[in-house]
């Protein structure tokens, strides 16, 4: 297991890596964003080649989050949030979304990329509902204990969990089942999970070939199918319309004609 980031600036676990692509900023890439690397662009690009909807696929996925995050924050009444894979800063960001909706709610941030790490925190620099904390979603107890994330989150309140495209980078050996589930335990009755994960379900290849562009990265690619993803919801209960694709849950406008099929399953479920 790697172990998480620590804070100290002298940590070698905080020295950015640019020989390897990593996720976060492949994402910021296929964004459209700036803040990535040329390795990162040239993963990208090979990635983009063996699936050429991976573009409206993560916007489908950004869509989502922002009205996941609404409804948990207008409709379930949630006043923190514990955002873990939270990737390279882009507007709204998630205290965004919320502040829109009720000023005042607090966001805990965290990623294991000291790059996402220095950007989210200058965003952040004045904003006093919010954390930025570098810690690894493989050591969830780390993530939970941390002191950056209880300076804004109390555990005894409902918390409204994001694991938005982030659990597809932790293999089987690694335990996703076992990681969610220390996090979905010290959660209180009234908290909601926000989850969305990448499948190969949609497509012949299983998108073996644009996983398979990960392999280099700093995390693999595990693309898992319907009954897994929702496996890792355990006994929280799905709002409707349960666990589908994201660009299914509770759309603001139907789909545009012949749009490709987004191979990204998204689901919301509140404990208790």
């Amino acid at each position: 297991m790697t172990p998480p980031l620590s804070d100290d600036p002298s940590s070698p676990s905080l020295r950015i890596d640019t020989s390897k692509p990593h996720p976060a900023r492949m994402y910021d890439y296929f964004l459209g964003g700036k803040d990535n690397y040329p390795v990162d662009q040239e993963a990208a690009e090979k990635f983009i080649e063996a699936a050429p909807e991976v573009r409206d696929g993560v916007r489908a996925n950004r869509r989502f989050l922002h009205r996941a995050v609404r409804h948990v924050v207008a409709e379930g009444g949630v006043r923190q949030i514990l955002d873990i894979g939270t990737g390279l800063p882009t507007e709204p960001n998630v205290h965004q979304i919320a502040h829109a909706v009720a000023p005042g709610t607090r966001v805990a941030y965290v990623d294991n990329d000291p790059i996402v790490g220095a950007h989210s925190r200058a965003l952040m620099n004045d904003e006093a509902d919010t954390s930025v904390v570098l810690a690894d979603l493989r050591d969830p107890r780390a993530v939970l204990d941390h002191p950056g994330v209880r300076e804004v989150i109390d555990f005894d309140e409902p918390v409204a969990l994001l694991l938005v495209a982030i659990l597809h980078f932790i293999t089987d050996a690694e335990d996703p089942e076992g990681i969610v589930a220390t996090l979905r335990d010290a959660l209180p009755a009234g908290s909601f999970l926000v989850l969305s994960h990448a499948t190969g379900d949609l497509h012949a290849d299983g998108r073996a070939e644009a996983a398979a562009v990960y392999k280099n990265a700093t995390a693999s690619m595990n693309p898992r199918p319907h009954a897994r993803v929702l496996d890792l919801f355990g006994d929280f209960t799905l709002l409707d319309p349960g666990l589908v694709l994201v660009p299914d849950w509770r759309p603001d406008e139907p789909p545009a004609p012949g749009a490709p099929p987004i191979g990204i399953y998204g689901g919301v479920a509140r404990k208790g």
